[in-house]
């Protein structure tokens, strides 16, 4: 297993030629990623529709089509998960990634293409790996397995030319033999349909393996430690993976979940590695040790542009290409790939952190924000407030949710947050009042609406007892895959259900 060890880390360092190329280069090859996009669509009915075949200029795309979104595009997608072809992108669909999505609760089926698996999906998880060998040249990650906590969805058969499950399952079903000997658990068990008892079969089947690496979503990971430690009896994950070296993770922010890792895994060598992948495409790569930010990755067969927040809601608003951007504004993520998703937008926002190269932080998400009054809180306000609440109370949190108290009477609004602990603060006064000063201090609106409590006061905190998250999310049947929390939402429905079970 070492010389093999040696052969894989030395082919992932080679792609690292490839990235200093868009890195060096990142205007020409999004200008090259947006012709190939065009050409290759153009005899689509899509293209045909839009005149494809004329448009020459990144102008002449955004004046020809208009930002879409799931709605806008659903009767497409419609027809091809009934095996029409030629719809949105040229070649053959037969996968399509089904996410509840973020914004609602609405099943969305995304087009998965060959090209997004290989240069997009496929390339993402190469890539990631590469960065990885590149920033630890002595890693021994290919003498293990990595352990992958996928999706809670098996693939399903739409018809005879058609099939959809999580974006993780429909990963693990095309993987390349290779990928597939070094990863654990196996198939069986990796697409079971029912998690808690996938986790307890995962537990079980992976105790005895030799575990280097993990993937998946934070939340879900911890659940399935902490089952691994009461099974085996052991005090942390190196007790029973001793060669444990590197988490790799992604679609939470994992601030909140830093310090239940240091737990469970009590290593200072042990290497956390975010990335930035959704159903519809693999964006970005934290390539750079202990760094909060991302590298955007520019030759996946992704065209980018960029809102800003401020233009979200006018009449006809105009994005921007990578190289109009600013540092430290917000922006909503549009796409257009190569399975077809054209203008697309995805929901997330984003910020700039680097213009060489472009690096980016996730800021929250379009509709995931409460501005009932004003205040524009958004997900990074949040998380920064909080990680600054623990710090001062020796407090960690598990998981949380927040949305707006409305006026009632003479009384202001506020805000209503129910946070489940780790480790709960040791005054919970004075984790409140951190709370609101450090919003306060990063959010001049917010500020403007607690000023004298006129609009705002004081914020509401619920100490919700443990498992009170997990047990709502398996009421709502969100368990696990790429299920996620709601951080903040602009009225009560998400808060309502949880205070009626605490």
């Amino acid at each position: 297993m070492t010389i093999v060890n040696s052969i894989f880390t030395w082919i992932m360092k080679k792609r690292m030629h490839q990235i200093e190329l868009f890195i060096k280069y990142p205007y020409d090859v999004q200008d090259e990623w947006f012709q190939n996009l065009i050409s290759s669509a153009q005899h689509t009915e899509w293209g045909k529709t839009h005149g494809y075949s004329t448009i020459y200029t990144q102008d002449q795309f955004k004046e020809r089509v208009p930002i879409q979104n799931y709605d806008t595009l659903k009767p497409y997608i419609e027809r091809m998960l009934a095996g029409e072809q030629n719809v949105l992108w040229p070649s053959e669909i037969k996968w399509f990634a089904k996410s509840s999505g973020t914004t609602n609760d609405r099943s969305k089926f995304i087009p998965v293409s060959e090209e997004s698996l290989e240069e997009c999906h496929f390339k993402g998880g190469k890539d990631l790996l590469s960065m990885y060998c590149d920033n630890r040249p002595d890693t021994k990650i290919f003498t293990g397995k990595c352990l992958v906590l996928g999706g809670s969805h098996q693939i399903n058969q739409l018809n005879s030319d058609s099939c959809y499950g999580d974006l993780s399952a429909v990963l693990i079903k095309n993987l390349p033999f290779w990928a597939e000997f070094y990863r654990t658990p196996d198939m069986s068990i990796a697409l079971m349909d029912d998690f808690e008892a996938k986790v307890e079969k995962m537990a079980q089947a992976t105790i005895g393996v030799n575990v280097t690496n993990i993937s998946g979503v934070p939340t879900w990971n911890i659940v399935l430690a902490k089952r691994v430690l009461e099974i085996t009896g052991k005090d942390n994950l190196l007790e029973v993976w001793p060669n444990l070296e590197f988490y790799f993770h992604g679609a939470v922010n994992f601030k909140p979940y830093r310090e239940q890792f240091k737990k469970l895994i009590p290593s200072d060598n042990m290497y956390y590695m975010e990335t930035y992948n959704a159903s519809e495409g693999f964006f970005g790569i934290q390539d750079q040790p202990n760094s909060e930010e991302m590298l955007l990755m520019l030759d996946y067969g992704i065209y980018y542009e960029f809102l800003p927040m401020e233009d979200i809601h006018a009449e006809n608003p105009k994005t921007l290409g990578l190289d109009e951007v600013q540092l430290n504004k917000n922006y909503a993520l549009i796409i257009s790939t190569n399975a077809g998703l054209w203008r697309y937008m995805i929901g997330d926002t984003i910020k700039f952190t680097s213009l060489s190269p472009h690096r980016i932080q996730i800021t929250g998400r379009t509709k995931h924000f409460i501005n009932a009054f004003g205040e524009e809180l958004i997900i990074d306000n949040a998380e920064k407030g909080l990680s600054k609440a623990c710090s001062e109370t020796n407090a960690v949190i598990r998981d949380y949710t927040a949305c707006p108290i409305y006026f009632k009477g003479n009384e202001a609004g506020g805000h209503e947050w129910i946070i489940e602990f780790e480790q709960k603060p040791n005054d919970i006064e004075r984790f409140t009042d951190v709370l609101d000063e450090t919003l306060r201090s990063i959010n001049s609106d917010y500020d403007a609406k607690r000023f004298k409590d006129m609009a705002l006061r004081r914020p509401r905190i619920h100490v919700a007892e443990d498992g009170v998250f997990y047990h709502w999310m398996k009421n709502r049947g969100k368990l696990g895959g790429q299920h996620k929390v709601p951080r903040l939402a602009n009225d009560r429905t998400y808060v309502d259900e949880i205070l009626k079970m605490l």
